[in-house]
């Protein structure tokens, strides 16, 4: 087949232009994408991180009383807390006061602690807690508790025969930090041996696979950096660089293969007849072209989740942009100025290779067909489209069934990994301890002439949770009011945990029917109640009314957005369809795993990480399955599209199109599901639960979609899956109606 001419240099699009510049100037765009990278850290070393404070994540009526709270002056106190126990039997009274002494000394000297309350004995008289409060915020609290920790571990050095550990919100924060950083490496030194070993099959050579990883690889670097220079304008919310090297890895990878997939082709096609820099050109002409309409796709859809107001979904969207924007600079700078130079390399040892006596010349490239495994695959969507078509859209609905009875739940505290030192301390301390499991804090503003009566209602509400078993009763309310003695608050225990029924049911309670029966007859008072579980339950609730906005604007982009790209409502509604399917499917089997326990059966998973699914999870995965599947929505019509321009019939397109790509296709869902799969093994919940669902939506995405649904879909539809495309009309006007 005749080589495609270059196209005019006025016709040039600017994906075109750039990688022409790239190739004719090859160590100045390296370069310059090194200085990039560079230049990123450089920011992010000078600038650090603006991590999310309590503020941010303020949402509903617990949000409104804590910035009632807040106003006042009244807010929570950060408080840690010292467990000391005997090592077997009970603790006596002459082996726990020396070790309460050396505790309530070494706390009272930190400049970080504000006081030392007296200790306290559990009901079994087993172990004694001290509670130690810090100053400041308890959002600031998580910096400054290394300093009582090292304390703590001082006490338990002098006084061996005891147990004696710290636990409390600031050091669980980090201690799930910490675990969050180890589970970073983790996933790294995974994802990127198999990712290796997978590009070595597919290119067989050691420089070709080199390429995709370093561009990956620096593309993350640069993403890390420039997400902390944006954190300044929208808060890190802490999971930035999980999703920056889960997402990063994947299309890092996924743009390179395709970019470098065209490139042979076009080699092979060429025969020689082409040079380095005109290949590249061809290359970007199509690949190039597909790599930034999908890096904008996954952009678009991503970007849906500032829809959701919510500190954690917007610090995702932010990271997952930054990411993609620099896989896809990479793409379209750096790689065309390595492709001509690993070129002119093999070209120079060709050369050499042939001025050697009795050496035969190196065979020519083959263009890679789809071969007999692929060309067995297709044949039954390309001779029995309906059948085909209706049965793998059945299996797709049975694989979402389970997604029906979904339950989410905001992970917390009974959900994070048991490895954690101050999970395993807080464990031992709400055993002994029940009522500090949960504390409601009610917050009461009303006149200062009304104070006497807001203390009097708090005074018949504490009354009334006394001889409520839902709340503790070992436990006197702790009451506090502000200096203008307008704005009053009081914390209720309940020896629940967080999640339990009993918990949220003392919650509804106490909104519902205690305060309103009393606080709410004070003139001029407002209330509301936050905490932990009144945290988890608004939060659930703002998520659920931000879900058909989300949704709705994520549908209509993604239609719109296929539509223009190949200018076709129909393949714009089967693009939607298609990524709809992927998702329920992959809904429908992490229900299945995580839900159900198939996980704990299987891979051994905690079981607190497998009862629910992540109250984040599904709006996260909707909208980055939507993206990624986009990827390869594009690349595989975007080839069909092609040979149907060229006048050659929808089916036989459809084969062409989807063959051309099932290699490099696969190769990428394989490198995809390598890097997801890799976060099945970290140790937080909601990271196991988006690496599993997105690697299996990953995989039939690429062998059940585009293979066999895709393909059925547009052999069925024939010409009018092109509608209402001029263009497309003229090219195929020529053939026979079939």
């Amino acid at each position: 087949m005749r080589p495609v001419e270059p196209r005019p240099k006025e016709k040039r699009p600017v994906t075109v232009r750039v990688a022409v510049w790239s190739a004719r100037h090859p160590w100045r765009a390296l370069a310059g994408w090194l200085a990039f990278v560079v230049l990123c850290l450089g920011a992010d070393l000078a600038m650090g991180t603006h991590k999310a404070t309590g503020e941010d994540y303020r949402v509903g009526e617990a949000g409104r009383a804590e910035t009632l709270a807040a106003e006042a002056r009244l807010d929570r106190e950060p408080v840690e807390q010292v467990l000391i126990s005997a090592r077997s039997g009970p603790l006596t009274q002459a082996a726990a006061e020396p070790a309460v002494r050396d505790v309530t000394a070494r706390m009272r000297k930190l400049p970080e602690v504000a006081r030392v309350a007296p200790p306290v004995r559990s009901a079994d008289g087993r172990a004694l807690r001290v509670a130690v409060i810090m100053k400041g915020a308890e959002a600031d609290a998580d910096d400054h508790v290394a300093p009582l920790a090292a304390q703590t571990a001082a006490v338990q050095r002098s006084h061996p025969e005891l147990r004696v550990a710290e636990t409390g919100s600031p050091s669980v924060s980090v201690g799930v930090d910490t675990q969050r950083g180890d589970d970073l490496a983790l996933s790294e030194a995974i994802a990127l041996p198999v990712t290796l070993l997978t590009l070595l099959a597919v290119f067989g050579s050691a420089l070709m696979v080199a390429v995709p990883l370093l561009l990956a690889l620096t593309s993350i670097v640069a993403a890390m950096g420039l997400s902390m220079v944006v954190s300044h304008l929208q808060p890190d919310a802490g999971v930035g660089n999980n999703i920056i090297l889960l997402i990063g890895m994947a299309v890092g990878v996924d743009y390179t293969l395709f970019y470098l997939k065209r490139e042979r082709e076009e080699r092979a096609r060429a025969g020689g007849r082409l040079g380095p820099e005109a290949l590249v050109e061809l290359a970007a002409a199509t690949s190039g072209r597909a790599i930034v309409v999908s890096g904008l796709a996954v952009i678009v859809s991503t970007a849906t989740l500032y829809l959701a107001t919510d500190v954690v979904f917007s610090s995702l969207a932010t990271s997952t942009v930054i990411v993609v924007l620099a896989a896809v600079l990479s793409s379209l700078t750096a790689l065309p100025a390595l492709l001509v130079k690993i070129a002119q390399r093999a070209d120079r040892r060709a050369a050499r290779r042939a001025q050697r006596p009795g050496r035969r010349p190196a065979p020519r490239e083959r263009s890679d067909g789809p071969g007999r495994l692929w060309s067995a695959l297709l044949r039954p969507a390309s001779e029995h489209p309906a059948r085909t078509l209706c049965l793998s859209v059945l299996l797709m609905l049975a694989l979402a069934a389970p997604a029906l009875g979904m339950q989410l739940r905001v992970l917390n505290k009974d959900s994070h990994s048991r490895e954690i030192p101050a999970l395993q301390t807080y464990d031992r301390l709400t055993t002994a301890f029940p009522d500090l499991r949960v504390q409601h804090q009610i917050v009461v503003r009303a006149p200062a002439a009304e104070a006497a009566e807001v203390a009097s209602a708090l005074r018949e509400l504490s009354g009334r949770a006394q001889s409520d078993p839902l709340y503790a009763k070992s436990v006197t309310p702790l009451v506090k009011t502000s200096r203008d003695r307008r704005t009053t608050t009081m914390e209720l225990s309940t020896p629940h945990k967080v999640s339990s029924p009993e918990a949220i049911a003392s919650l509804d309670r106490l909104r519902t029917d205690y305060l309103p029966d009393t606080v709410g007859a004070v003139p001029g008072a407002e209330f509301a109640v936050s905490g932990d579980v009144a945290h988890d339950t608004d939060y659930l609730a703002h998520q659920d009314g931000k879900l058909p906005l989300v949704v709705g604007a994520l549908l209509l982009l993604t239609f719109l957005m296929t539509t223009l790209v190949f200018r076709s409502v129909v393949i714009g509604l089967i693009g939607v369809a298609l990524n709809l399917l992927s998702a329920a499917a992959a809904f429908g089997l992490v229900v299945v795993f995580f839900q159900h326990g198939l996980a704990s059966t299987l891979f051994g998973f905690d079981t607190a990480a497998t009862s629910a699914i992540g109250s984040r999870v599904p709006l996260f995965l909707f909208v980055i399955l939507f993206g990624l599947s986009m990827d390869y929505q594009i690349f595989v019509v975007s080839r069909i599209r092609e040979a149907a321009l060229r006048g050659v019939p929808t089916r036989e397109a459809v084969l062409h199109g989807v063959g051309a790509s099932a290699k490099v296709v696969t190769s990428a869902a394989v490198v995809m599901v390598t890097v997801f799969a890799s976060f099945m093994f970290l140790h937080l919940a909601e990271m196991k639960q988006i690496g599993f669902s997105l690697a299996v939506a990953v995989l039939l995405d690429a062998f059940v979609i585009r293979v066999v649904i895709l393909p059925s879909a547009l052999t069925l539809l024939g010409r009018a899956s092109w509608w209402p495309s001029r263009t497309m009309r003229r090219a195929q006007s020529t053939l026979p109606v079939p």
